[in-house]
């Protein structure tokens, strides 16, 4: 058995030698990385042999992707694969494939590299390690036929490193204590939906509450005094022995999007019910409470209200939000009554400031930074401000055919020309966005000009005062295309919630303990909203983003992180908690 000890102490020669298997064909990167011994941990070795792969030049790293075999090519049919890529490629079944699967990969084989000119390259044992199915990979493989070659090269490159990883695991014998419940948990909380057809949890739906109960049972047996409010929250304390103990809070959202992922919001409140069930096992107690808040709802899906679960925390929670009403005209109130919640208890969910240390947050990045950086983790910096609009166009709807173009009152074609404002002016500074995410045409017909257009409007940025100038800017710009273009507008806010910058403290606790892990602190801003924004409000919070795969893809089936990440997450945290400072 190879040890980290023994790569540290031998011969250079001896260390490529060892390493031979995990970078295909590539004794050069093993090469490179030697001369950066010792490494403090597994971690700074694989971020090591990494970095010497993001340093090389283009024709090393082209050559590094061409040495690596085609998925279920000639090679694996002949048996001439490395020892590696044959237990790689075994592990989901590539050796079983159909004749039609086979004939399809090998058609998908041949376009790719037509396009590209070299192999597609998949971490076949995947997120997990424990292997992607057939139907998974072709289904990756003909997504990714549609990349730009710039861009596929560098998924190649996040592959072979993903791939390194899990074979550097296997070198060393390194047990994930955390990630692999963290992932199977997630997988587990996916299988109740509103939708038979992908992932959505909606405030109070039966998937909603199934989810809610498996989450406290989860809790109990970790070793916490648990139980689900008047809102729906599910609350754990680790209760500490200490007198006098105060209480640092964690958690997110366990409600998702519509046909969204397995782990925004859900890994905040997973990854800390492992470490405390962790804790427990070991009979270890922390100096303060600790206390799990699984926000029952953040997404505002059903009722079209934002960050339920952590108002009602904070004390801010709007009790005529009670009298919304959902698609079917079922009211909050009902759906909460239903669901045997009573709706009287909310107001008395409010936490005291004075009994809290903090609120920090772990959650998936939901973009590509970390990504692109070839790091799992990051500290986050402050949580953008969000400016949100419904915008109602009122024309004159007239015959397509007859009216002619300089006489048309078009809200479509306002709209569109809107949708160009927003690009144009968020465009100016580096840390805002705008987006409209909702444009329709109410009864549109192909061979009618549009009376009517209604569209949504986002914007954000970390900067309330550059978020606020953008948005009188674009409302302006409404105003002025409405008027010349003789279109009527309306616009109601539904959102305008502050950036909420995170506390200096927290965020010098959290870079310690990713230094002491192995891995460089690494700050950035989140452009998404999260329940931390609402407990800004009461007491300090920070955030530990961990790196979000498939290109940063958030909200969305494609959604993944790996077990390893989520393990040196929750390695992080741990850390964080024992070594915390008030």
């Amino acid at each position: 058995m190879t040890t980290l000890s023994d790569l540290n102490s031998c011969d250079t020669a001896t260390f490529i030698d060892r390493l031979r298997g995990i970078y295909e064909h590539s004794p050069w990167i093993p090469q490179r990385a030697a001369t950066l011994r010792p490494f403090a941990n597994e971690t700074a070795l694989k971020l090591a042999l990494q970095s010497v792969v993001s340093a090389a030049t283009l024709d090393e790293q082209l050559g590094l992707i061409r040495a690596h075999p085609e998925l279920a090519g000639k090679a694996a049919i002949a048996g001439q694969l490395t020892a590696e890529s044959t237990s790689e490629q075994a592990k989901s079944g590539l050796h079983l494939c159909s004749a039609e699967e086979f004939a399809t990969l090998h058609q998908l084989n041949a376009d790719y590299n037509a396009k590209f000119g070299f192999p597609f390259i998949l971490a076949v044992k995947g997120p997990t390690g424990q292997g992607l199915t057939r139907q998974s990979i072709i289904a990756t493989f003909t997504r990714r036929l549609k990349n730009q070659r710039t861009d596929e090269i560098a998924e190649c490159l996040r592959q072979i490193k993903r791939i390194a990883e899990i074979r550097l695991n296997d070198l060393l014998s390194v047990q994930l204590e955390f990630g692999p419940t963290i992932m199977q948990w997630s997988e587990e909380l996916a299988a109740w939906s509103d939708d038979a057809d992908g992932l959505t949890c909606a405030y109070m739906t039966p998937a909603h509450r199934q989810t809610a109960a498996q989450l406290l049972e989860w809790m109990r047996a970790a070793g916490m005094d648990a139980h689900i409010d008047a809102v729906g929250n599910v609350v754990g304390v680790y209760r500490s022995d200490a007198p006098g103990a105060r209480t640092l809070m964690t958690g997110s959202h366990y409600d998702t999007v519509r046909n969204g992922g397995k782990y925004d919001g859900r890994l905040g409140i997973l990854l800390p019910i492992a470490l405390v069930r962790h804790l427990h096992q070991r009979g270890e107690k922390l100096p303060f409470h600790f206390e799990i808040v699984g926000f029952a709802e953040e997404e505002g899906v059903r009722f079209k209200s934002t960050f339920l679960g952590s108002t009602a925390v904070t004390g801010r929670f709007n009790l005529s939000l009670l009298d919304q009403t959902d698609a079917d005209g079922i009211s909050m109130r009902e759906a909460l009554l239903a669901a045997g919640h009573d709706v009287s208890r909310i107001p008395a969910i409010a936490r005291n400031p004075a009994d809290l240390l903090g609120f920090v947050e772990v959650h998936i990045e939901q973009g590509p930074v970390l990504l692109e950086r070839d790091l799992a983790l990051g500290v986050v910096t402050a949580i953008a401000g969000s400016s949100r609009y419904l915008v109602d166009l009122t024309g004159l709807a007239s015959h397509a055919g007859t009216t002619p173009m300089t006489m048309r009152k078009d809200a479509a074609a306002a709209a569109a020309e809107i949708v160009l404002l927003v690009e144009q002016r968020c465009a100016q500074a580096p840390s805002l966005v705008g987006t409209v995410g909702q444009l329709q045409v109410p009864g549109g017909s192909v061979n009618v000009i549009p009376g009517a257009c209604k569209l949504s409007l986002d914007i954000r940025a970390a900067d309330d005062a550059v978020r606020l100038a953008a948005v009188k800017d674009v409302l302006d710009g409404v105003a002025a295309i409405c008027a010349r273009r003789q279109v009527e507008y309306s616009v109601q806010k539904i959102v305008d919630a502050s950036a909420a910058p995170c506390a200096p403290r927290l965020m010098q606790q959290f870079g310690d303990a990713i230094e002491r892990a192995g891995l460089p602190r690494f700050d950035l801003l989140s452009g998404a909203g999260h329940d931390a924004m609402a407990m800004a409000a009461i007491t300090d919070v920070a955030m530990l983003f961990t790196r979000c795969g498939n290109g940063g893809i958030s909200h969305n089936p494609l959604e993944t992180m790996t077990a390893d990440d989520a393990d040196i997450a929750a390695r992080v945290l741990l850390d964080f908690l024992r070594r915390y400072k008030a």
